[in-house]
């Protein structure tokens, strides 16, 4: 027995108990004469004693050689400690060591194994399992393995059946570039790890399995930022014989118990949005509704004026920044700065300050007298001691670039508390979405989302104006899931595939497993799909996933503890009849 108890749990209760712990050593205190040495597994650190006068003479020596990260076993009375801890649980009492193993040498880790180590990002990725026995990774592990928990229980106590479905798929076009796989067997032919389990999911409603639920790792090989991955994990549901509101009732319930089961929050019901509302009013559709600022368009009270800036523009549209107002020229010339780069792209950006007083000043001053301003602050919604701040341009990337700037604020503002949850439905998106670049539409969703039965007839005269049976939750300014009704009739399933540009061939290549299902009796059905790694991150408080994944990818996609990918044996190659062109 390695342990009889664990560093944790010790307390004044063991006092003049004999106990065996092991783990790793934390930190040493070297006094000479005494030698006190942390010992810290996954539960908690524990103080160890060695007292020359108390412990045996080559115990006490060997304790001198201990070096941090050493993997030892010590064996020893619990006595009551002189120097108290009160922020550990077992700050009252140490171990008075009688017998010391070492178990496993260690060299001096690459950084140090503290809450705030000096470890720079790219080295803790390089020693990710060093990186883990620190408390701020271990405990995203644990609190997402606590989320996971909750989840399956809460499904599986609805009913819901956990099954898995296969990594080893066909290609199928979902929106983002698979991951190949070469398959040896059958020379020049190749898998592909799935985006999703979104036709099998379907199938097993096909099959019966009215209720399914799987904890699934999905594949998609794009461009990466903080809140994605290569690989991620998907709560993935589907269900049979129902209607959007079904859906919405159960996963909104999910999310409210792991609220108040991980959090201690009750929410009431979520607010809904349609997606025209969230673009015209946030500018985005995961709108963060933790703070106001919502746009406030100008088009009638600022067009037809002098300024030909705006006379000239799609769309006038601005915010009111709550307590802003006292912003000197320096910070909103800095903003306007900020506007200006190229990853929001603005042209310029004019401004209007609420004073005291009551008056206005603006930039645009010699263009609009204080009635126009008055009407711009009602209109935005601005107080005495705000600031207005509007863009102007095309439609779409107008709201896009105020929704960013409306975040940055926020952010500077301290606006976005991580501890304040606000949830809200998002329904009722287009269906489709035409691409200039290939000239054609293309789901929104994915190809198997149903339109809404009363827009149907749209699909002909102005397919962008049909609506989708389809809903994403939102939480903090995050998607941390989506999903729809689907389509299960054969029919509607054809028609979808020609107006996405698909020739009957091309549908039957890519889908005719699934077509032929439908025509074996599917029932009406529909699901959601959470994101796990960011619904943890935001449970958690925190604004990136990677900590809340045990052996994450970098932003180029590789894993340097593993140095992968990485190129393999010329032999390999040969077997999979595959040639480099490099």
């Amino acid at each position: 027995m390695y342990r009889s108890h664990n560093c944790g749990e010790l307390n004044a209760s063991h006092i003049n108990t004999e106990v065996t712990l092991a783990g790793w050593v934390q930190k040493s205190r070297d006094k000479g004469f005494m030698n006190w040495i942390d010992l810290r597994d996954r539960y908690g650190i524990t103080q160890l004693i060695f007292d020359e006068g108390r412990t045996e003479k080559t115990v006490f020596e060997l304790a001198k050689t201990l070096g941090r990260e050493f993997v030892i076993q010590v064996k020893g009375t619990v006595i009551e400690r002189e120097a108290k801890n009160k922020n550990i649980p077992t700050g009252e009492i140490e171990i008075l060591v009688t017998e010391l193993t070492i178990l496993n040498a260690a060299l001096t880790p690459p950084f140090t194994i503290e809450d705030e180590t000096d470890g720079g990002e790219d080295i803790r990725m390089k020693y990710r399992y060093l990186d883990i026995r620190r408390n701020p990774v271990k405990n995203s592990l644990l609190f997402r393995h606590k989320v996971a928990m909750e989840v399956r229980k809460y499904l599986s106590d609805l009913d819901f059946c956990e099954v898995e479905t296969p990594y080893l798929i066909k290609s199928t076009p979902e929106g983002a570039r698979d991951f190949v796989v070469p398959s040896r067997m059958n020379e020049g032919q190749f898998y592909a790890l799935p985006q999703s389990p979104q036709t099998f999911k379907q199938l097993l409603m096909v099959g019966g399995m009215d209720k399914y639920f799987q904890i699934v790792k999905c594949f998609r090989d794009e461009d990466l930022r903080a809140d994605r991955q290569p690989e991620f994990t998907q709560i993935d549901c589907e269900m049979a014989f129902v209607e959007q509101e079904d859906i919405l009732n159960v996963f909104e319930g999910l999310t409210r118990h792991l609220l108040k089961e991980i959090k201690g929050i009750v929410v009431d019901k979520f607010p809904r949005m349609t997606y025209d509302h969230a673009m015209k009013t946030y500018g985005n559709d995961k709108p963060d509704i933790r703070f106001g600022m919502e746009f406030g368009e100008l088009n009638e009270v600022a067009k037809n004026r002098e300024f030909p800036v705006f006379n000239a523009a799609e769309l006038v549209v601005g915010i009111a920044v709550p307590g802003t107002g006292n912003y000197t020229r320096k910070e909103i010339d800095a903003l306007i700065e900020w506007v200006k780069r190229p990853q929001v792209g603005a042209s310029g950006m004019v401004y209007v300050k609420c004073n005291e007083d009551g008056s206005y000043k603006s930039s645009v001053d010699k263009f609009y007298d204080q009635n126009d301003l008055s009407t711009w602050a009602k209109t935005t919604g601005a107080q005495v001691g705000d600031m207005i701040f509007v863009l102007s341009g095309p439609a779409d990337k107008t709201r896009t670039q105020l929704s960013a700037l409306r975040m940055e604020l926020a952010t500077r503002l301290g606006l976005r508390i991580p501890t304040e949850f606000a949830p809200l439905w998002v329904v009722d998106f287009p269906l489709l979405e035409f691409d200039e670049e290939s000239g054609r539409y293309h789901a929104m969703h994915h190809p198997f989302t149903s339109p809404k039965p009363e827009d149907m007839h749209l699909l002909e005269t102005n397919p962008g104006k049909v609506r989708a049976n389809a809903y994403d939750m939102v939480l903090n300014g995050n998607e941390i899931g989506g999903g729809s009704i689907r389509i299960h009739d054969k029919a509607t399933q054809q028609l979808m595939f020609k107006y996405l540009g698909f020739t009957e061939e091309q549908a039957k290549e890519q889908f005719g497993f699934l077509m032929d299902a439908f025509q074996f009796g599917a029932p009406p059905h529909g699901g959601l799909a959470f994101g796990l790694d960011r619904l943890v991150a935001i449970l958690g408080g925190q604004e990136t996933i990677r900590d809340f994944i045990a052996f994450p990818k970098n932003n180029s996609g590789r894993d340097v503890m593993i140095d992968a990918p990485s190129a393999i044996d010329e032999s390999q190659l040969k077997e999979l009849h595959i040639k480099l062109n490099m």
